[in-house]
């Protein structure tokens, strides 16, 4: 009998620690990541290191130089990082990942071999072995046998190049970038420390007045042997003079003169080397001070090894993307599902420093925070379903990005539009900040001032002069909609109608009747804007007459047209998801409303890779009988355009709603109506999904999500907590509230 039991324990031991050993060894959420997909057909992400929400990024930047394929290709002009092409200049120390137009790519780290070269064609190497995870990019240089890795905290940026025997130098070059703003210092400060900041800030072709710093400190493992500065002369020619080709003198200056200020300079460190050495180079940044820099750099990085900082920002995007839990997909699946879930997870992003300090809107003064101030807020894209996101699994971050639009608010005057490093662009068209707050809001997300939320809102929709987010809201109050007086006015008409309605939610959440009635009629005067005949929506102009002559399909593909911004009419035809039943009625019953929707796809009208239409597959589900075609296309839509490949997204990611989309479609619900509190459910494609929810604003822990298949995988039923829907929409109070959604398929 003792025996017997010695037997058990042993071997019930042994199951423990296999078990034990498998786990250890099994993937997680973060070894799913990657960084690769995006990188191709106009995705604009990069393959490089950074934090959740970083500040700091590390991107190859492989966009300059005659040896690139695509180098005629506008898709370098957002990116640093294109997937087709082999030539490499060095690693930008700051970056945007999924944007349409260019900025920041700057503060360029090199490492070379031999006699110190300053021109990038000529320094540029190809390069081989490239791989990319969270958290971690490596890559071998051909030119030099020189092998770089990058991993990066939130402010920091860390780099190891290991070189071999013999002369070697690493370049940090302030000239090259994405855009060509003029302005830059660098100083050395020792043999193993150099500081100083670059000029960025012309975002979408912004004035240069808006120009701006961003600062840094970069700290080598090893002293150099030789250092020296550089600063050029240029002669421009044309377009290549964006990216700094120079014909004009060089000054060089080694080991005496340590600062320079210029448009084009930088530093190199060279080493002479006996054997194979490897060099760490850790680089600070900030947009306020270089002291802020340095700080940041000492304060989350310090003495720690590359290793070090590896694992704690790779535990970090592991805990984040551990939030939602997926089993019974396959592998790339489950790749394709957390590199969406980590492009989320990248913008808005962090501004403040390690001591909470940031610069305020319009950069005159310096402000202080002890939460997050956010920026990168792309929200003509992200009101779509990103922020619905990070809602329902990241609601504190979701709070924080608030109080950030709020900050901005008194700073500026007006809620985000489409700010950036505490500059207000005014890109694009709309009130989108508004959406987003209400979406918060009426899901439970109160821990912020919604009263000065709602006050703003209001003074957005109803100052008619001097009005930045709405341009030509007399017109829009007096008439319903904008005529050709106004770019794009359909499109700009519905996204008004979209934050009126969003702004009559909130207002009849906090009692005002008024408020909610005014904004409700509002949101509804793209009627007006409806041509029965073509059943299509359709610029008027100004003195109320149809705009003639009138192409549906025109506009397609970035194409300027009269009436729509980025899109055409067929694309424009269904923006409307607040009012899909006044649509339905609009257009003659469910039916005509069926086949007009399915004509977008059937003509090939339909844009997956841009935002007014990318709602539309779900739409099916307003009409009964129908619901199963919006099953099949989202599906079909998953499985052609969201690959794990480079080109695995269907164009430009606009900082993560592309990605947005791909995970709510994968777990099989969509936010359909941008800030309605409401769902709606198409089939799961993963067996179960866990969604691990924030106790300080939801009661439950988690809520799953199960699908059940027997034939053809149209859904039969729906039950919440065991009980059937009877619906394919879901409020989201009853979603969180609830323990298990699941989705039987017969």
């Amino acid at each position: 009998m003792f025996l017997n039991q010695r037997i058990t324990i042993k071997t019930a031991c042994i199951f423990c620690m296999l078990f034990f050993s498998i786990s250890n060894f099994a993937q997680q959420p973060a070894d799913f990541v990657n960084p690769f997909i995006g990188t191709s057909n106009y995705g604009a992400t990069f393959p490089g290191p950074i934090a959740p929400r970083g500040m700091a990024s590390i991107s190859p930047f492989n966009v300059a130089g005659k040896q690139n394929k695509l180098e005629k290709d506008s898709q370098w002009l957002s990116n640093p990082y294109v997937n087709e092409n082999t030539f490499l200049t060095g690693f930008s120390q700051v970056n945007l990942s999924g944007v349409g137009c260019p900025e920041l790519g700057v503060i360029l780290l090199m490492p070379t071999t031999g006699d110190v070269e300053i021109n990038h064609l000529k320094y540029g190497s190809t390069y081989s072995n490239e791989i990319a995870k969270a958290a971690y990019y490596s890559v071998d240089l051909d030119k030099y046998k020189v092998k770089g890795e990058f991993t990066a905290s939130k402010r920091v940026g860390v780099s190891k190049f290991t070189f071999p025997k013999g002369k070697s130098n690493i370049l940090l070059n302030l000239g090259l970038g994405l855009t060509n703003e003029e302005g830059a210092m660098v100083k050395v400060v020792s043999s193993t420390e150099i500081e100083g900041m670059r000029t960025v800030g012309s975002f979408c072709y912004n004035s240069p007045e808006d120009a701006y710093p961003v600062y840094f400190v970069a700290k080598f493992s090893k002293p150099a042997d030789k250092f020296g500065i550089w600063k050029k002369t240029p002669k421009y020619e044309g377009i290549e003079a964006q990216w700094m080709t120079y014909n004009g003198k060089t000054r060089m200056m080694e080991n005496s003169i340590k600062t320079v200020v210029g448009d084009s300079i930088g530093t190199y460190f060279t080493y002479e080397f006996d054997k194979k050495e490897t060099v760490e180079v850790k680089i600070g940044i900030s947009y306020v001070s270089i002291a802020n820099a340095r700080e940041n750099l000492e304060k989350e990085t310090g003495n720690k090894s590359f290793e070090a900082v590896y694992k704690e920002t790779y535990d970090e995007w592991n805990k984040e993307l551990s939030k939602i839990l997926v089993e019974g997909g396959s592998s790339d699946d489950n790749t394709i599902f957390y590199t969406a879930l980590y492009h989320t997870l990248i913008h808005p992003n962090t501004l403040n420093d390690w001591n909470g300090e940031y610069p305020v809107i319009k950069r005159n003064k310096i402000a202080k925070t002890t939460g997050t101030r956010y920026t990168t807020f792309s929200l003509w894209d992200t009101y779509r379903n990103m922020h619905q996101l990070t809602s329902l699994v990241y609601p504190k971050q979701q709070s924080d990005m608030i109080k950030s639009m709020l900050d901005m608010y008194d700073e500026n005057g007006w809620l985000p539009k489409w700010e950036l490093n505490s500059t207000e662009t005014f890109t694009m068209v709309g009130d989108p900040a508004s959406i987003v707050i209400v979406d918060a809001c009426l899901k439970g997300i109160q821990d912020f001032d919604f009263y000065k939320a709602y006050y703003a809102m209001l003074k957005g929709s109803n100052q008619t002069d001097d009005n930045p987010l709405r341009p030509g809201l007399k017109e829009y109050i007096d008439k319903g909609y904008l005529s050709t007086n106004y770019p794009g006015p359909v499109s700009t008409t519905l996204e008004y109608n979209t934050s009126d309605y969003a702004i009559s939610l909130l207002a009849k959440a906090l009692g005002e009747k008024d408020d909610y009635k005014r904004f409700s009629k509002r949101s509804l005067s793209y009627r007006k804007l409806f041509d029965k005949d073509l059943k299509l929506l359709r610029p008027r102009t100004p003195n109320g007459k149809w705009y003639e002559p009138f192409d549906p399909e025109s506009g397609a593909n970035f194409e300027e047209n009269v009436g729509f911004i980025e899109g055409n009419a067929w694309q424009y035809a269904f923006m409307v998801s607040h009012d899909i039943k006044g649509l339905i009625k609009l257009m003659g019953g469910e039916k005509p409303f069926s086949d007009q929707l399915q004509k977008v796809f059937d003509s090939k009208q339909f844009d997956m890779a841009n935002e007014p239409d990318i709602a539309n597959p779900f739409l099916f589900n307003y009409v009964k009988g129908d619901e199963w075609k919006a099953q099949e296309l989202v599906k079909k839509l998953v499985k052609e355009y969201f690959l794990n490949k480079p080109n695995g997204l269907p164009g430009n990611d606009d900082t993560g709603t592309m990605s947005a989309w791909v995970v709510y479609a994968m777990m099989g619900i969509y936010p359909i109506s941008p800030g309605d509190p409401i769902y709606t459910i198409t089939a799961p494609m993963f067996h179960r999904v866990k969604i691990k929810l924030d106790p300080a604003y939801y009661k439950n822990e988690s809520i799953v999500i199960e699908r059940q298949i027997n034939n053809d995988g149209k859904i039969n039923s729906i039950e919440i907590n065991g009980k059937p829907l009877n619906s394919f929409f879901i409020s989201h109070e009853d979603f969180v509230n609830g323990n298990t959604l699941k989705v039987i398929q017969n």
